[in-house]
């Protein structure tokens, strides 16, 4: 497996709001999600709480490490972030990749891509381990934060056009593969408190679940303003906080007032990570 990493820079968010922007550097939701969850700690909590119970305790997620760079298509960076991970399985290496979808919909070919972003994480394996004779696993996970309901398929055998008989007849020598898939539209807001997060990724997945274009967002914000003091007071948490404030002033459509009272609702240390 590669060696551990360090984190390094993660990319700055950027100094205006470009929504959807279709290239042109990152957009706030790629920005917001690579900050928080590309640190370690934060990852592993999300895993734990969305991983079936059985893979979660094959992984050693307390050996969690980041691996730079992204596998995400270019011309798909506005709408697709990702990070990849290397953690022990059965004590054997193995990756794991999360990608954000944060587009307005769901993508009917998205266990394509998927797969696609899979081969180039064993791409880059092989390069780095020329005399490999087996691949390290990858598990997929994707995180959804659109409006409406995922729909479209995550499996690699529903996207491909068959009919029943000829899908029966072939199957066996199609590629079988499928993602795991965190649909955020699809758990209220007592179920997101409920799982068992760190303060910045808790807060995070509710801001990518419920902050764009909310003109109501600091109404959410007052009623998770413990979580907000635990991010500030969590390690790196003075960080994560100006991030996830960067977010929500990109991206919502709160008043400036509104969160400026916020920040004083929070308190003087709050006040001056705003500043």
């Amino acid at each position: 497996m590669p060696d551990e990493p360090d984190a390094g820079d993660s990319p700055p968010l950027p100094d205006q709001p470009p929504g959807r922007r279709r290239g042109g550097g990152p957009t706030p939701h790629d920005s917001v999600f690579r900050r928080v969850f590309g640190v370690p700690a934060n990852a592993a909590s999300q895993l734990r709480a969305v991983l079936p119970p059985d893979l979660a305790g094959r992984l050693d997620l307390g050996r969690l490490a980041p691996v730079p760079g992204s596998f995400v298509d270019e011309a798909l960076k506005w709408r697709h972030s990702d990070v990849l991970f290397t953690a022990p399985l059965d004590g054997r290496g193995a990756f794991v990749y999360v990608l954000v979808e944060h587009q307005s919909s769901d993508d009917p070919l998205m266990a394509f891509r998927v797969l696609r972003y899979i081969t180039r994480v064993w791409d880059q394996y092989e390069r780095e381990h020329p005399r490999a004779r087996r691949l390290p696993a990858v598990i997929p996970l994707v995180v959804y934060q659109g409006p409406g309901r995922w729909a479209s398929p995550v499996q690699l055998l529903d996207v491909i056009d068959l009919g029943p008989g000829g899908r029966q007849a072939v199957q066996s020598w199609l590629p079988r593969f499928e993602f795991l898939l965190d649909d955020l539209t699809r758990a209220g807001e007592d179920q997101m408190l409920a799982r068992e997060l760190t303060p910045a990724a808790l807060v995070t997945l509710l801001l990518l679940k419920t902050a764009r274009g909310n003109p109501q967002v600091t109404a959410d914000l007052r009623r998770w303003a413990g979580h907000l003091r635990a991010v500030l007071d969590s390690p790196g948490g003075s960080e994560a906080f100006i991030v996830l404030l960067t977010y929500i002033e990109l991206v919502s459509d709160a008043p400036v007032g509104e969160l400026r009272d916020l920040a004083a609702l929070l308190g003087p240390r709050t006040q001056r990570r705003r500043m």
